[in-house]
């Protein structure tokens, strides 16, 4: 098997980039610096450089494979929408005409449940809800666009993959955000926090994205999930817990987090301010609301089961602390 993946000195990228090596495959990574050639040599991948404006780049990696799979994407809760466009967007767009262009076997996407952010909390949402009329900032915009551009290919097979929350081992981006909200006084809870909430160990995304790239009848778009949802509290408590952090109790309602949220976006946007928000739409909506997800159709569709379980994973993290 050949794959070639972009975003492989991320989070998800390294853990994946792991995975196939481990099965035997012969993998490629996009890296558009030395730092990031160096990331993914380092699990395994041989690096073609580039970026995701490169198409000749795009083309080379793609080339020849049975799947190209698509980690890479703006991920900041803050930013300019024009980037946001250039890489969730445009990007994903010249990742999937390159490996249509050479003839790769399948384009595998990775997507986010804040496609459906919007208002409301997501109640037990599946592949078959609506995306919302107002997205919740630039980044569920900009994903949701990018499904539809997916939706709207022809030439060559597509899935996407949605999980929520990713977490595990390796974590250069959950832990270490919420870390630093607690060392600079920001952290505070939106609403209670008893909410539920849907998570998606990183072995299990990486497990559903093997079997996104591989199973011959895997098709359209997967949600993956840990399995039950559980209070959002509770775990990020045990998740922070994993690496020393103690969360404080300080509280901000969710109808005064939802104004500010409001008010502050339009005017950093009106006033061209630096930096971001206190906080953002996006995070009201994601972290301070039920956001729990349905993944029967990739279970009983491809099978997938969960390789890790949530204890098992805060275990591993505290033996690693």
């Amino acid at each position: 098997m050949k794959a070639f993946v972009t975003g492989g000195s991320g989070y998800v990228g390294r853990n994946l980039i792991r995975r196939l090596v481990a099965e035997g495959a012969q993998v490629r990574a996009l890296a558009r610096s030395d730092r990031s050639a160096s990331a993914v040599e380092t699990v395994g991948a041989t690096s073609v450089r580039g970026d995701l404006a490169a198409l000749d780049a795009l083309r080379e990696g793609s080339r020849d494979c049975d799947v190209v799979i698509h980690c890479a994407a703006k991920v900041d809760e803050w930013g300019t929408s024009s980037d946001y466009d250039a890489i969730n967007v445009d990007g994903t767009v010249n990742v999937l005409e390159a490996a249509r262009d050479v003839g790769a076997g399948r384009f595998v996407h990775i997507s986010t449940e804040a496609v459906l952010a919007g208002d409301r909390a997501l109640v037990r949402v599946d592949e078959s809800t609506p995306f919302p009329a107002r997205p919740a900032g630039d980044y569920a915009r900009t994903k949701g666009l990018a499904e539809v551009r997916i939706r709207e290919s022809t030439g060559i097979p597509w899935v996407i993959v949605r999980p929520r929350f990713v977490w595990g081992g390796d974590d250069t981006t959950l832990i270490p955000a919420f870390r630093d909200a607690v060392e600079e006084g920001r952290f505070a809870w939106i609403g209670s926090g008893a909410h539920l909430t849907s998570t998606c160990h990183v072995d299990n995304l990486v497990e559903a994205l093997w079997l996104a790239s591989t199973h011959p009848d895997a098709s359209g778009c997967y949600f993956v999930t840990d399995g039950d949802p559980m209070p959002f509290r509770r775990f990020l408590t045990d998740l922070m817990a994993t690496a020393g952090v103690s969360l404080p109790d300080k509280r901000v309602p969710v109808w005064l987090a939802r104004l500010v949220a409001g008010g502050g976006e339009v005017f950093w946007r009106t006033f061209g301010l630096r930096g971001k928000p206190p906080i953002t739409r996006m995070v009201v909506t994601l972290l301070g609301r039920e956001v729990t997800v349905d993944d029967r159709r990739i279970r009983e569709e491809l099978g997938f089961r969960n390789v890790i379980d949530r204890a098992t994973g805060l275990a591993q993290l505290r033996a690693r602390a």
